[in-house]
């Protein structure tokens, strides 16, 4: 099969489409025939060499995709020959890949297979993060940084689907406006606009019950002014920088939550679990052509480097999708 591989640590023009034996699928596991595959940042991450794979897993990236199951072990023969998208550890970036039956999720008639591909990273993330770690409820609102980026764009059209006012941060005006055509709440051009300043606006002084950060650095302690009492913060990533300084009295005294999460590493059982709930409370809106997501562009599986290349532009809104 063709696959893309990072030979070498690097740039985009690091990325090789080499030949690699078809893997074979161990119980509990399938082997799909991938139709397209999810880019997301974590893969920019492992070209570069700063996300090694975790234990076990392929060294092809790629950590979304959607295709037909090809071949099955043991105790997955149940998804034979049926269209899927699944979460997987890696080898989404190839002809075939390997996923636990457990993340994997049917590919309803109104999804094309580069809508499905763009669906489980994203998906996974924000619904873990904001609904189950940040415990947003119908009628909050909640601030999300990179509101056209994959994971913004899942968590307005999902926040807007489950009550929330969804309050989010775009690097122009061009995004912002795009964002709001997404069906965000209000967006916040933070290149022109004190996002602070805007949120304590726009909620008449009480803030906001939840801020789900990809930035962290000095963002960290921003974040915590937007937060209302008994407000969450959910760090998901940290392209600002690891650390920040925060007001340890500030947080006591408004009970303020910290929390966070990384999904790659996570056990399949959990994985699996969380699959189990996308199914019953998220996938009937998808299934009913509810959910949808918003897709940037594709790339051949061969143009990878120019895929990557789209990502750390920062121009892109929505997913990036490769297609075999």
């Amino acid at each position: 099969m063709r696959a893309v591989a990072i030979p070498v640590p690097g740039g985009p023009e690091n990325l090789a489409v080499e030949p690699r034996p078809v893997p074979q699928p161990a119980p509990g596991e399938v082997l799909v025939q991938v139709a397209a595959a999810g880019v997301n940042r974590p893969d920019v991450l492992q070209r570069k060499g700063l996300y090694p794979p975790p234990p076990g897993a392929s060294d092809i990236p790629g950590l979304e995709i959607a295709g037909t199951v090809a071949a099955a072990g043991d105790g997955a023969e149940h998804l034979l020959g049926q269209r899927v998208c699944a979460l997987v550890t890696g080898g989404g970036y190839a002809e075939y890949c390997l996923a636990p039956s457990g993340t994997c999720l049917p590919i309803p008639e109104v999804l094309s297979p580069v809508q499905a591909a763009a669906m489980p990273e994203t998906l996974f993330t924000v619904w873990i993060n904001l609904f189950e770690r940040g415990f947003a409820a119908d009628g909050d609102a909640v601030l999300v940084h990179g509101g056209t980026s994959g994971i913004g764009t899942m968590a307005i059209r999902l926040g807007s689907l489950f009550g929330l006012t969804v309050i989010v941060t775009c690097g122009s005006a061009a995004k912002c406006d795009a964002a709001l055509k997404l069906g965000a709440t209000h967006a916040i051009d933070y290149s022109a606009q004190d996002f602070v300043a805007e949120v304590a606006h726009l909620t008449a002084g009480r803030g906001v019950a939840v801020v789900l950060d990809m930035v962290g650095g000095d963002y960290l302690p921003r974040n915590l002014q937007c937060l209302a009492d008994d407000g969450r913060h959910v760090s998901i990533a940290f392209q600002r920088g690891p650390a920040a300084e925060i007001p340890i009295p500030d947080i006591m005294r408004r009970r303020l939550i910290l929390t966070g999460s990384t999904l790659r590493g996570r056990d399949l059982a959990y994985k699996t679990m969380v699959a189990d709930e996308l199914a019953r409370t998220v996938w009937p809106y998808v299934e009913g052509n509810r959910l949808t997501p918003v897709i940037d562009s594709t790339f051949p599986l061969e143009a990878a480097a120019d895929a990557h290349r789209r990502m750390e532009s920062g121009q892109h809104i929505g997913k990036i999708v490769l297609t075999t």
